[in-house]
Formats: C-alpha cells, structure tokens, sequence
C-alpha cells in the first residue's frame, strides 16, 4: 500500500492565501517632531566640537519643549559613541524607535529614543549632543528622567 504524504502539499498550497488585514489600535501619542540626522563627524574628528554635528536649528529644535507626556521611568547613563551622530538616548526604557524627551536636574530636551535591548535598570547611553545640552559632564553618569 502506498503512503501518500499530504502534509507538504497543504503547505505548498497555504503559500497563495491573502493575508488577512489587522488595523492596529489606536494609542494616543504626544507628538513630537522628528529630528533630522545631522551627518557623521569626519574622520579626524578629535574635540567634542568635532564630533558633534548638530546644527543650531537641530540643538535649538531639542530645546522646544511641550508640556505633558507620560513618565516612562528613571534611568542611569553615560555617554554613548561620539561618532553616532544625532540628539538621542539609547535605553531599556522602550522597545522600538521614538521621540521623547529627557530631564536631567532643571534642563528638559527632545531626544530620540532608542531601544538599548538591555535588561529593565541595565542603564542608558546618551549622545555627545544631547549631553551637552543638558550640559552634564561628558565623562560622568548623570541621572536621567525618561518621558513619552
């Protein structure tokens, strides 16, 4: 008697059916304008003015700061790679790519947030540039609040 295996067919035949469409929730964000990525310091970069790229319009963006948005939590960082140009903080505080904002003491900025894929209390990295504007010293680690 002949065995017919029928398992790798309906597989084979599974592969031309529609996707079913699932329209996502519906959560409601503070929005905050995107921040344009400043280009990489060059090559011979050296001093912190070198490396950070920023412009004027992208430092003075961070500092326009709107009121309200969600508490995410608190963080610990230090500084992150100077060559990776941009506003942001890397952080186990989210889990995908977004704008939010950060304190440190009495200055507040707008800032990319950026999953770190470290364990919850694991600590944060913060850019050069956005160091410098919550000017905290670039080799210490600063106390951060982290918000939505």
């Amino acid at each position: 008697m002949k065995r017919i295996l029928i398992l790798p067919l309906l597989t084979l035949a599974a592969c031309d059916l529609p996707e079913a469409e699932v329209a996502a929730p519906d959560a409601p964000t503070t929005v905050i304008p995107a921040m344009t990525l400043p280009p990489p310091p060059p090559r011979t970069a050296r001093t912190a003015d070198q490396f950070d790229t920023t412009s004027a319009a992208d430092r003075q963006a961070a500092t326009l700061v709107s009121a309200g948005g969600a508490e995410l939590g608190r963080t610990t960082a230090t500084l992150g790679s100077p060559t990776e140009p941009g506003i942001w903080l890397k952080t186990p505080l989210v889990t995908a790519v977004s704008q939010g904002r950060i304190r440190y003491q009495s200055r507040t900025i707008n800032v990319e947030l950026r999953p770190s894929g470290g364990a919850a209390g694991s600590g944060s990295q913060i850019s050069l540039a956005a160091m410098r504007l919550i000017e905290a010293p670039l080799t210490g680690i600063v106390d951060l609040t982290v918000l939505r």
